[in-house]
């Protein structure tokens, strides 16, 4: 596995490679997998990937695994308690952040049958299929994260600039920036 060409930014952590081998780039159109890289993005803001995996299972525990209809319904005792986990990232804001963006997702889903839907309407329900020869060509940002982005804050969510919803795009191979020279380009093509 170790001999296999990866896109640069893998580098030799074991949580990295597994996410990158596995997940990263692949398409996900289930509403629940969909909500968890939102939230993990938003708790990734200024912050390095690494970190928010490394706590992801913490994340999962403490988010009633992701359940946006459960988290939409945190009051302030369940705030308080997420405040003074020390296995995530305690950050009020973003804590608020992630229960307001639980109820604009349900929001979505009330209007569109499914946050998928919505959100893969932006590609006509098929990934980019980018051609990155270096990781130095792979931008933080396009045009489209930025619509997306004003999108997504019009209808009341936080933390969603356009850098981490490009972020959330690759995550979830709305784009597929795997570089062209790793084995797992050809293998998210759809």
């Amino acid at each position: 596995m170790s001999n296999k060409k990866r896109c640069d930014w893998v580098g030799e952590d074991p949580l990295y490679i597994a996410y990158h081998d596995t997940e990263w780039g692949v398409p996900v159109y289930d509403d629940h997998k969909l909500f968890e890289f939102l939230i993990l993005e938003t708790f990734q803001a200024g912050l390095s990937w690494i970190t928010v995996l490394r706590k992801r299972e913490n994340f999962r525990k403490a988010l009633n695994n992701f359940d946006c209809n459960k988290v939409a319904l945190y009051g302030e005792k369940k705030q308080e308690a997420l405040r003074q986990n020390a296995g995530i990232i305690r950050n009020k804001l973003k804590i608020k952040a992630t229960i307001t963006n639980a109820k604009a997702f349900i929001e979505i889903q009330k209007e569109f049958g499914s946050f998928s839907k919505y959100i893969w309407s932006f590609v006509n329900g098929k990934a980019i299929q980018n051609k990155w020869k270096s990781i130095k060509e792979v931008p933080a940002n396009t045009a489209l994260s930025d619509m997306i982005s004003k999108d997504l804050k019009n209808r009341g969510f936080k933390f969603v600039g356009s850098t981490v919803i490009y972020a959330h795009m690759q995550a979830t191979g709305m784009v597929n920036d795997h570089t062209i020279d790793c084995f797992r380009y050809k293998q998210v093509r759809n």
